[in-house]
């Protein structure tokens, strides 16, 4: 509360029901804020690192300034009867009673995995296709078929940026003949828990490692008489096709050429985390970029 020039005081609440103090006390301070009282604020944020910034001059700048989400997701899948999955985009492991299969879940928004939302495509931000890859791959470890022998992408995945949204990747008991599994990967907004499933993707597993390349004649970089091709606006040439790819998913360092061979580096932004993926989306997502510069022919 406060009282300026003989003007009333001002009353707000600093504690709520319900509502952590430190949260309680910031509301507290914007409503005095918002009604023309003054706050102290550097003394509040003192020993904090915090400091003031200049704000976006428009709203699509890429970079925020409002506080993030930091609230903490239960994953305790064990005191629902589950198994914990230690997949990061996952939160539970389900084997089916009598070997039917095992269902994956998890609750995926942009304010669970803020990297998600570099991934917009025509306005709408999506769930990368490569993150569906991943999820299967390691849906296909988890049930010991190793080699994911197909995968068809029947819709995207839309992420709502407020709203959870919930995602089962189904895994199917094995055949008996191949021992080959049927996968599928279905998701729900979590607001409305009558809704439809929409299935995403339909895959096949098996186990099956198959013949995998060594990476020949990548001992010498660049490699040799490889011809390196021009990727200064890649984004933008994306971008003008409707692929709005944010920081994160701007990792296409430099594309070489060599006759029919093409070779790139590619990097994650410093301070994202890649462990529990078996090849991080975003990092999935900037090597299929290559194709984008070969095609152009630019050099």
């Amino acid at each position: 509360s406060g009282s300026e020039g003989g003007d009333e005081p001002t009353f707000v609440p600093a504690l709520r029901k319900n509502r952590n103090e430190p949260e309680s006390l910031l509301t507290a301070l914007a409503d005095l804020h918002v009604r023309g009282k003054a706050v102290d604020w550097p003394s509040y944020f003192a020993g904090t690192g915090a400091g003031r910034v200049d704000l976006p001059t428009y709203a699509f700048q890429r970079q925020r300034y409002w506080l993030t989400d930091e609230r903490t997701y239960d994953r305790d899948a064990i005191g629902l009867g589950q198994s914990p999955d230690e997949h990061p985009l996952l939160g539970a492991a389900v084997p089916l009673a009598g070997g039917a299969g095992v269902v994956f879940t998890g609750l995926l928004s942009p304010a669970r995995y803020p990297w998600l939302a570099d991934h917009v495509v025509k306005g709408t931000t999506l769930l990368p296709g490569t993150a569906l890859v991943d999820l299967a791959l390691h849906a296909g470890e988890y049930v010991e078929c190793g080699s994911l022998d197909e995968l068809t992408l029947e819709a995207p995945l839309v992420l709502s940026e407020r709203i959870d949204t919930q995602v089962q990747v189904v895994v199917g008991a094995p055949d008996d003949e191949s021992g080959r599994r049927a996968l599928t990967v279905y998701s729900r907004s979590s607001d409305d828990m009558r809704a439809e499933w929409t299935r995403h993707a339909e895959g096949v597993l098996s186990d099956d490692a198959g013949t995998r390349g060594a990476g020949e004649g990548l001992a010498v970089w660049p490699p040799r008489d490889a011809v390196e091709l021009h990727t200064a606006d890649v984004y933008d040439r994306l971008a003008a096709q409707g692929l709005d790819y944010g920081p994160v998913f701007q990792g296409l360092q430099s594309v070489w050429k060599r006759d029919d061979e093409v070779f790139a580096e590619v990097a994650l932004p410093d301070g994202l985390e890649a462990g529990g993926f078996g090849l991080h989306p975003a990092l999935f997502d900037a090597a299929l970029h290559t194709m984008a510069v070969s095609d152009a022919g630019f050099q």
